[in-house]
């Protein structure tokens, strides 16, 4: 196959629920970071999290609209406890909580700060109401006349995606699998539970193990407990630092998160030792194995609290927010943690259960597929004299923490990360594969990561101080190898280096 160019705003995938949309230039990455409406005139969609999808706000319309709510907008969200905690969020501006229909969500006046601010809340926690949910809303309303045709597993959904689960995470039991709206929403309920669970300890300081993604470090700095309670020890190498903070502040962490490997670095840490370190201390250790997918990595035995995004390589397709959370068997705390977990997830909408557990059938065959590709690809990238740098799950410093996790010695994942010579855009505007946000999908994606995800870096003399003292270049690239022939990822790579 070759890769044909896609317009700027097309959903990747074609899907009216896809969960990235096309950035082809970087004129149009700086543009949508800007919002510049010659841009974003183009973006009927993105990913869920960061662009209100059509149908949240044609639903949002609709409950504002019958409310009798004028010079008001309003979020749909997934629960009516996410309702009243976006108000108490919003306050002091006056929230209303709306419900019509089986829909919640929040009306406040029509101010732009105000929508930002609920947005913001709704991207870190990952609460907002999904696309079918909203969908199935408007349909119930006459608004639509059906919801978009797709397959869907109504027959014992729940039953497949929890086999899916018990493979992953073996040994854990149904007991300590759980269900989540969105990834966000896993790591939000594992910071919550494990937050309350140790406040009454005293323990209030939580510890960010690497450059981590950003909205992960977003809950950190904003809900921590004040001042002083979180910290940055963003080198995942420097173990001996690590146990320099515990020596000091043990008696004060209440928890550690760290992802393996860290997005978008790549770097693994040791992650027995951190889980040793962290035990002998009383903190309990959240781990993210999204980026390669536990079903390449294990990390339940040195960890206690596992979070996943199931949107990637789960849900290959890529039209599908879901998450879940894994409590290691044997967990002190396990009976509270299962219960505030319980309590402090949103529900999952039924018919993205049944979308889920359409594909979940395909997931170790993506996996493997995806990372075999992935190999191939690397060492055409490590190769070629155009490229100046190339991150990935086995690069020196991480490669014996990561095969000490690894299911098998081959078992990479799908992402790279790597920078070129030259202008960033004389490469990513010639380049011909899919160029949007997300990872883990059939379809190869790629993405001027940074720019995507710390725009305020990048624009900012300082900012670019930072990222370089991190190890970050702004030029970064972000690749995840699909399911497309090897080939013709790899021809598409040499005609934009060429």
């Amino acid at each position: 196959m070759s890769f044909s160019p896609l317009p700027l705003g097309q959903r990747i995938p074609n899907s009216v629920h896809g969960v990235s949309c096309s950035l082809p230039t970087m004129r149009s990455v700086i543009g949508y970071e800007e919002k510049d409406p010659e841009i974003t005139r183009h973006l009927t969609s993105g990913y869920p999290r960061f662009v209100q999808h059509p149908f949240l706000k044609a639903a949002a319309a609709s409950l504002v609209r019958r409310a009798g709510l004028e010079q008001h907008e309003a979020w749909p969200v997934a629960s009516a406890r996410a309702a009243a905690q976006l108000k108490r969020w919003l306050a002091p501006v006056e929230g209303r909580i709306l419900e019509h229909e089986g829909l919640w969500g929040v009306a406040f006046p029509a101010l732009a700060d105000t929508y930002a601010r609920a947005k913001t809340w709704l991207q870190h926690t990952g609460a907002l109401a999904s696309t079918r949910a909203t969908e199935d809303y408007l349909v119930r309303v006459g608004e639509l006349a059906a919801p978009h045709p797709e397959t869907l597993l109504t027959r014992d959904a729940e039953g497949v995606v929890r086999a899916y689960l018990r493979r992953a995470f073996s040994p854990a039991t149904d007991a300590d699998l759980f269900l989540a709206n969105s990834g966000m929403n896993a790591i939000w309920a594992a910071f919550l539970a494990v937050s309350k669970l140790q406040a009454p300890r005293g323990r209030r300081v939580w510890v960010q193990f690497g450059w981590l993604y950003l909205d992960t470090i977003a809950i950190l700095q904003k809900f921590s407990g004040g001042p002083g309670d979180y910290v940055a020890h963003t080198d995942v190498f420097d173990l001996a630092g690590l146990r320099q903070l515990f020596a000091k502040r043990g008696h004060e962490i209440a928890g550690v998160i760290t992802e393996v490997p860290t997005n978008p670095l790549l770097q693994t840490p040791d992650l027995a030792a951190v889980h040793a370190l962290c035990r002998d201390h009383g903190v309990v250790l959240i781990v993210d194995p999204t980026v390669s997918s536990p079903l390449a990595i294990d990390v339940l035995p040195q960890a206690d609290i596992v979070v996943n995004s199931l949107t990637k390589y789960t849900a290959s397709e890529g039209d599908v927010l879901f998450g879940a959370c894994a409590l290691r068997p044997g967990l002190e705390d396990a009976a509270e943690l299962r219960a505030r977990i319980s309590e402090e997830l949103e529900p999952v909408h039924p018919r993205d259960l049944a979308r889920l557990a359409a594909q979940i059938g395909d997931t170790e065959s993506v996996v493997r597929t995806t990372q075999a590709s992935a190999a191939r690809v690397v060492d055409f990238l490590r190769q070629h004299p155009r490229v100046r740098s190339v991150l990935w799950a086995l690069e020196p410093q991480s490669r014996e923490h990561y095969l000490r996790l690894a299911r098998s010695p081959d078992a990479i994942g799908s992402m790279i990360s790597f920078t070129v010579a030259g202008p960033l855009d004389a490469f990513y505007d010639r380049l011909r594969l899919p160029k949007g946000p997300s990872f883990g999908m059939k379809t190869t994606l790629i993405c001027p990561f940074i720019y995507l995800a710390h725009y305020d870096l990048v624009t900012s003399e300082t900012g670019c101080e930072h990222l370089a003292r991190h190890g970050l270049s702004p030029d970064l690239l972000r690749l995840s190898v699909g399911c497309e022939p090897v080939e013709s990822i790899i021809d598409a790579l040499r005609e934009a280096l060429a």
